[in-house]
């Protein structure tokens, strides 16, 4: 099971197109995975001839996990069962890595790329009010390894029938927490990385993670140093106890984890928090790319943040997702109930991770931001491009986001939602992809004419 993003931790089998026994091409469709919010089409890494299902249809493995055999002729001898003891690896992520892995689909360390990941399920918050899901119960040896490691067990994912929280999951939550990355404050932040070359800083938006990136930073990664960036409350980053988490506060965090200027990814509310970059902090951008920007919240968009809150009190990660689904896609896409169904199960992956304590936060933060920038766009003097989707119900303005800003590009995907990111990826990575290109060639040849 190949790993195809910096969030990427399973895959499910969707369809093997060929029989055992049919000849392979290299490069031919061998295989279809769901990978968080998409199909894949997987191409035969080399000609021969497909032996042996290991994986079939619906399940869902690791990355790393052997999916199928392919010889290179017909009739040589094979062992199925030694080949898989010898190649089945599902401890080490695709790619190269090591996993540390508790069972259950708990925490997770991954170094991948080059980079530290670190994943976990949603970390409590405060105490819950009637009526929200109970806590999962923690074991006495948990709680006395949690009292040695100074961790709070209630923010530790459990593993153990239940949910409850084992010694082990302790142990690893704190292993996890050594790798993430502190802002100041006593705050530390979960920053994902990955790839090599110059620095790009993916900030997600409301009440969602780096996954919600996870159709650009395969390619983005071919070419870039990818830091995706888990704000306050989110994942294992810290949530320090306040009533707002401010837009400009997830600013200043984001200019602590490149050590250079990068190229700056916002989406909706990360847009938000890029701008507010590129004005505050304008040595640490040097590029912006503004995803369904917004600089005045619709009554509709305010409305979604204090609604979002109150179902993730109460409501399933499932139930959550069915709810927030129509706001952020098109009717054409939910149309196909193959997709619709594939991106549930993905969004619902991605708000288990953003506690309810953190959604009203958040939203609070957007609400004082609103409005805060609406005459300082004309500042911004570093190259833009704003992405604005024809039927976006949130932020129907970004194209005025694009206008305000001197000599930003700007690109409209007609008939996709507010999450045109994950729904028309192709037009997004071109532009994206393009945008970055000419930023790059535009610094080297500032630096070229100073000399």
């Amino acid at each position: 099971m190949p790993r195809l993003g910096m969030t990427m931790e399973e895959g499910t089998v969707v369809r093997w197109p060929l029989s055992v026994g049919d000849p392979v091409q290299k490069g031919a469709l061998v295989l279809v995975i769901e990978s968080e919010k998409n199909e894949v089409d997987i191409e035969a890494p080399a000609s021969g001839f497909f032996r042996h299902v290991y994986i079939q249809e619906g399940e869902t493995v690791p990355c790393g996990a052997l999916l199928g055999a392919i010889t290179e002729t017909a009739d040589e001898p094979f062992d199925a069962g030694a080949f898989h003891a010898a190649e089945h690896r599902p401890e080490e992520a695709a790619g190269g890595g090591l996993q540390v892995k508790t069972a259950g689909g708990g925490l997770q360390v991954k170094t991948a790329g080059g980079g530290l990941q670190v994943k976990s399920a949603p970390a409590p918050g405060a105490p819950r009010p009637a009526g929200e899901r109970a806590e999962p119960p923690v074991a006495p040896a948990a709680r006395a390894a949690a009292r040695k490691l100074a961790i709070d067990p209630r923010r530790v994912p459990g593993t153990g029938p239940g949910g409850r929280v084992t010694k082990q999951d302790v142990e690893a939550f704190a292993v996890a927490r050594e790798a993430l990355l502190p802002v100041g404050g006593g705050v530390s932040l979960e920053v994902l990385a990955e790839g090599e070359g110059d620095p790009v800083l993916l900030l997600p938006g409301l009440g969602t993670d780096v996954s919600s990136f996870a159709r650009q930073t395969p390619m983005l990664v071919e070419r870039f140093r990818v830091h995706g960036v888990n704000p306050r409350g989110v994942g294992l980053s810290d949530a320090p106890e306040a009533e707002v988490y401010e837009v400009a506060q997830t600013a200043a965090d984001a200019s602590r984890v490149c050590e250079g200027p990068a190229h700056v990814i916002g989406a909706s509310l990360g847009a938000a928090a890029a701008i507010e970059l590129a004005l505050a902090h304008p040595d640490a951008v040097r590029s912006l790319t503004l995803i369904t920007p917004f600089v005045l919240a619709t009554p509709r968009l305010l409305a979604l943040g204090d609604g979002w809150r109150r179902l993730a009190t109460e409501a399933s990660p499932e139930a959550l997702a069915a709810g927030l689904l129509p706001w952020f896609f098109s009717s054409a896409f939910l149309a196909d109930e193959a997709v619709r169904s594939r991106t549930l199960r993905g969004l619902a992956r991605t708000v288990s991770r953003v506690p309810a304590p953190t959604i009203g936060r958040m939203a609070a933060g957007l609400t004082r931001w609103s409005g805060s920038r609406s005459l300082d766009l004309g500042r911004i003097t570093t190259p833009t491009l704003v992405i604005a989707a024809g039927e976006d119900l949130l932020t129907p303005a970004a194209e005025q986001v694009a206008e305000a800003i001197p000599g930003a590009k700007r690109l409209v995907v007609e008939g996709a939602g507010h999450a045109v990111a994950l729904e028309a990826p192709d037009a997004v990575n071109e532009a994206i992809a393009a945008h970055l290109a000419e930023s790059t060639r535009g610094r080297a040849r500032s630096a070229f004419e100073s000399t």
